[in-house]
């Protein structure tokens, strides 16, 4: 890994969010104005806030995307790099407008509207050969949303892969509820799969996490982390029994983008060397600690302050 000075390499979506915080979040149709806590824009996207909070942890990061030519567009990648992130390989596309999501949370339950625009834009063809060979590791996000490139990103991963990186995706939610969608596919060419348990238990046509991830992981021989938010995750590997961990308990503001936050962590760690029960538990205490401020980025942890929330979760339990 000689010369590889990107720890991470995203390729992804980028919108931001615009987040609707109220203990009830929920509109009223019939011109009714309603009044809410607040209302704020901040970095979104599956594949940025997990940029963000892996540059949080002090990974160096390398994105590829594409933007639209407006505010939403400028604002994402001056954020995105505000925060460590090289976004030099970013394009700005001005014939497409910059997707974005309207997230309304009461702090323990969200929905969300996405207005697509450039959110599944991304191609393989957009990276730089010299940018691959420049990163250790390559992850994706918001699988289900890559329009243009989801029927080729397994070849492309596996392609990827021949040149000496590792790989690791996330799907989110499927939007047409189809599932799967090339997921199997992806399992053959990706060292790790990170989906929550809704996602995993309808992937795998299963019913609980530990099921999916078991299931999964026999598909291809990934690494198949599953995210149970309060509850905890759980991760298995082909041949090996399945490792539990709870999770550290916090009372939450905004769980927007925990589970992109607690993927970085679980990398971090996986890239360091950690066995998998550590992984686990150092990426729920990211996740967790997200959670303290509105939207997926400014609650983020440092890598000092998660490994001592950490230790005090282990010292206490």
């Amino acid at each position: 890994m000689t010369g590889r000075d990107i720890d991470i390499l995203v390729a992804g979506e980028i919108n931001p969010d615009i987040v609707i915080s109220d203990p009830d979040p929920v509109p009223r149709f019939g011109e009714i104005e309603r009044v809410v806590s607040s209302v704020a824009i901040t970095v979104g996207s599956s594949s940025a806030i997990f940029a963000c909070g892996a540059a949080r942890l002090g990974l160096r990061v390398g994105f590829v995307g594409v933007v639209g030519d407006d505010p939403f567009g400028r604002f994402m990648l001056e954020a995105m790099a505000g925060r460590g992130i090289d976004v030099s390989a970013c394009r700005v596309e001005p014939a497409e407008p910059t997707g974005a999501t309207v997230i309304l949370t009461s702090g323990r339950d969200r929905a969300m509207l996405t207005a697509m625009g450039s959110i599944g834009a991304f191609e393989p063809e957009m990276v730089p050969d010299a940018l691959l060979d420049r990163a250790r590791h390559l992850h994706v996000g918001g699988f289900y949303l890559q329009e243009r490139s989801r029927d080729r990103l397994p070849a492309w991963f596996a392609a990827v892969r021949q040149r000496g990186l590792t790989t690791s995706f996330d799907t989110n939610w499927d939007p047409t509820e189809h599932w799967d969608g090339g997921v199997r596919a992806m399992l053959r060419a990706a060292d790790v799969f990170l989906p929550n348990e809704a996602e995993a238990t309808r992937i795998a046509d299963v019913e609980g996490a530990e099921a999916a991830a078991i299931t999964l992981a026999d598909v291809g021989g990934p690494i198949v982390v599953v995210k149970r938010g309060a509850v905890g995750a759980v991760a298995a590997r082909a041949g090996d029994p399945p490792v539990s961990v709870d999770a550290m308990r916090v009372d939450p503001l905004d769980t927007t983008g925990a589970g992109d936050s607690f993927n970085a962590g679980f990398l971090l760690a996986w890239l360091r060397g950690d066995d998998l029960r550590d992984c686990l538990e150092l990426a729920g205490v990211c996740g967790a600690l997200s959670t303290r401020a509105v939207g997926g980025v400014d609650g983020q942890a440092t890598l000092a302050e998660a490994e001592a929330a950490l230790a005090a979760w282990r010292a206490n339990r």
